[in-house]
């Protein structure tokens, strides 16, 4: 269903130093850097899997997630998606997919969150009797039913993040990516995401790619990991395995085997990449 073969991405980052005459030097020429985001990265994902796609700030998970709905453009390598090129096919691929980006929002701020639903219930074309349906299984699943009215500026960062999710899903896409999806959220309200994602998988068949930095996110919900660091692809595979194989040289005999969270901290030192 998703295909990545050797994609890399840089980008020119602009170098001054500071003071008066630095800045005017730079009204008419500027320094730069190129710094590598993405490095051959390679991957398949499957229909209806749940993919962790995990690293440190600055790994490049963001910039695959672009890449694979269609927003970057890369310098080399090649993406199939549905059979789509996301670039290239973006009018006709947006269709079957969505995206909550958990620093971006899609909802207009000053608007009612049901306006920005029905603007983008016309955006996708979505038939009346489909959107009806899927928002009152997102009202009643993600309970928006008390804050579908406000204005968007007036919602916590924990509301906003529960009708972001709610706005990615209501043209019925078969693929979601969810980059921090539960940022912001207290433990109850994150407990009925992962809840409500794991439903929407199981009953729609519907594909994830997550990135977060909450291990127990990866833990609840997905059965396979993407590791990235430095902009290159540094493990792919499942948790069970990367338990197993990083159980006896991370604890003593004494000690419970250990969390998630503890095996990938070592493997960022092990990798160098912290």
């Amino acid at each position: 269903m998703i295909t990545l073969s050797g994609i890399s991405k840089s980008f020119k980052v602009a170098q001054r130093t500071s003071g008066v005459k630095s800045a005017f030097r730079a009204l008419f020429r500027r320094d730069y850097t190129e710094v590598a985001a993405l490095n051959e990265i390679s991957f398949d994902i499957q229909p209806g899997e749940i993919v962790g796609y995990i690293g440190p700030n600055g790994a490049g998970k963001s910039t695959t997630i672009k890449v694979m709905s269609g927003i970057l453009v890369p310098d080399r390598g090649t993406c199939s998606i549905m059979g789509y090129t996301p670039w290239l096919d973006r009018v006709k691929y947006v269709k079957n997919i969505g995206v909550v980006f958990g620093q971006r929002s899609q909802l207009w701020w000053d608007v009612p969150v049901i306006d920005s639903f029905d603007l983008l219930r016309d955006i996708y074309d979505v038939p009346n009797d489909e959107y009806r349906n899927n928002l009152r299984l997102l009202t009643e699943t993600l309970d928006l039913e008390g804050i579908i009215r406000t204005p968007v500026r007036q919602l916590s960062l924990g509301q906003r993040m529960r009708c972001e999710i709610a706005a990615s899903l209501l043209h019925s896409p078969s693929i979601l990516f969810l980059d921090e999806p539960t940022i912001g959220l207290d433990a109850v309200s994150k407990i009925a995401v992962r809840q409500f994602i794991s439903r929407i998988n199981k009953e729609k068949g519907v594909t994830i790619i997550l990135t977060t930095h909450d291990m127990q996110d990866i833990e609840a919900l997905a059965s396979r990991i993407l590791l990235i660091g430095k902009g290159t692809l540094l493990y792919d595979g499942d948790i069970a395995t990367l338990k197993e194989k990083y159980a006896y040289d991370t604890t003593s005999d004494n000690e419970t085997p250990p969390s998630i969270e503890k095996i990938i901290v070592r493997m960022y030192k092990e990798y160098e990449i912290t």
